[in-house]
């Protein structure tokens, strides 16, 4: 192969390691001290403060910016992981330019809003490397309850209760604990196995163990569990994916977004992971996105996306929209694909059908277009993967109330899997958290002792 001249087909070692190194360091860099300070001096402090309002784990960011500006870093880290015990990772991957940053009142009259996630990461970091646990185990009640997923819902839920004094057994399938932020968000932007190290923070509170392998619904079933334990919350995600419909979509070549986002989280040498010279990406949002970017940064030489709507529909965040844009990323709007085009058994390409909405239904033109590719990577929505195991179903979703129960009034549920959720890390520990509380309420309201009227 010529010098410069890319590999044809899907191949490993495309860049050299400095490139390799560069392209997946930290998408925003921390903030030092005195950037920190600077930062936080240009909060308002507002009393009925919109940012707040537009927090789901309504954490009080006036407060912990104050900490910061008076130089109580371990202040604020309290304030966040009061509201928060995932404010490390929430900092990293959190829309925050659609949530407390758009909220701002700078940003309304600037248009440059207080750095909050910035601000929230700079404060828990510091938490985090000091080892500094700002909880403490209640006395032990006796009760056990079991949390299936080691996800941001469940190990919210779990440390919830562990505080109360409750026993937690945390059931999770996959080798790793920490559900999406382990296996499922861009490398980039929660380098030096963040992940874990947030893992291992949140259970240092004591009285919860994980389990890593058990999958529910086949290494036990959730009438066991419920015979078992006190009490059952489900965090178990979204783990089917849904299919494109399209001829030839189970060629060589075509392959899950999440799936290829799971090894590259787990990758211990990124040149051995191969990647196509041209890579087309279905779907928008931040799983397409999170794929396609790092398609480009692992050396692809052209990654387009398509999208079957417009550029307003898109899930993704404006912000990824314009990270993708400015990795090289090509977005394409109002094109569904009809099928994968074949050649030696192997992806060549994909035809694609212009779509457009009339009277607020989507429907082909039936004017196609062919792009060339060799590699395809599906990103089109995800399932829920169990039939609910017994409690009831909405939507695809397990069905909750606002304290997050299910059908069964042993078993709560909360985050992707469960009805009401934005998809958001954020959320899922919201939910998580509330359901906590939902199930101490519950056990304690069990155990506590018959009042007997005076005569």
């Amino acid at each position: 192969m010529a010098i410069g001249v890319p590999a044809e087909g899907i191949a490993a070692g495309r860049l050299s390691a400095e490139e390799y190194a560069r392209n997946f360091s930290d998408l925003h860099p921390p903030l030092v001290r005195h950037e920190a300070q600077v930062e936080a001096d240009r909060c308002y402090f507002c009393y009925d403060a919109p940012c707040m309002n537009a927090c789901p784990t309504e954490i009080d960011i006036p407060m912990f910016i104050r900490q910061i500006a008076t130089d109580n870093t371990l202040g604020a880290a309290e304030t966040i992981f009061s509201q928060n015990i995932m404010g490390g990772m929430c900092a990293r991957v959190c829309p925050t330019e659609e949530l407390c940053e758009e909220a701002c009142v700078r940003e309304h009259a600037e248009g440059k809003p207080v750095k909050i996630g910035a601000l929230q990461r700079y404060a828990t970091d510091e938490a985090m490397r000091e080892n500094v646990q700002f909880f403490e185990r209640a006395a032990p009640t006796g009760k056990r309850i079991a949390v299936v997923g080691a996800g941001p819902a469940g190990l919210a839920c779990a440390h919830g209760l562990a505080v109360n004094g409750h026993d937690v057994v945390v059931f999770d399938a996959h080798k790793k604990p920490g559900g999406l932020n382990e296996y499922g968000i861009a490398s980039y932007k929660a380098v030096d196995s963040f992940a874990q190290a947030e893992v291992d923070y949140v259970t240092a509170i004591g009285g919860i163990t994980i389990e890593t392998g058990r999958l529910l619904g086949e290494d036990m079933t959730l009438a066991e569990l419920t015979d078992q334990f006190d009490a059952v919350f489900l965090g178990i995600g979204l783990g089917g994916v849904n299919i494109l419909r399209a001829e030839n979509e189970s060629v060589d070549g075509v392959a899950n977004a999440v799936d290829f986002i799971a090894d590259l989280r787990q990758a211990e040498d990124l040149s051995r992971l191969p990647i196509g010279r041209r890579v087309v990406v279905i779907g928008g949002g931040m799983t397409a996105i999170d794929a396609a970017v790092q398609a480009k940064l692992l050396g692809a030489e052209e990654v387009t996306m398509v999208y079957r709507r417009g550029k307003e529909q898109m899930n993704a965040s404006q912000f990824e929209q314009d990270l993708a844009a400015a990795k090289g990323v090509l977005i394409r709007h109002w094109l569904s694909p009809l099928r994968i085009l074949v050649e030696d058994g192997r992806v060549s390409g994909i035809e694609l059908e212009y779509t457009e909405l009339v009277d607020q239904s989507l429907r082909g033109t039936g004017k196609t277009l062919s792009l060339a590719c060799d590699q395809v990577f599906k990103a089109v929505g995800q399932t829920l993967s169990s039939d609910g195991e017994g409690v009831a179903l909405a939507g695809g979703k397990i069905a909750v109330d606002e304290e997050q129960r299910t059908s069964n009034p042993k078993v709560w549920a909360g985050g992707d899997c469960a009805t009401g959720g934005d998809d958001l890390t954020v959320t899922a520990v919201a939910e998580g958290r509330d359901a906590a509380k939902s199930i101490h309420r519950a056990l304690s309201a069990a155990t506590a002792p018959a009042v007997t009227q005076g005569a």
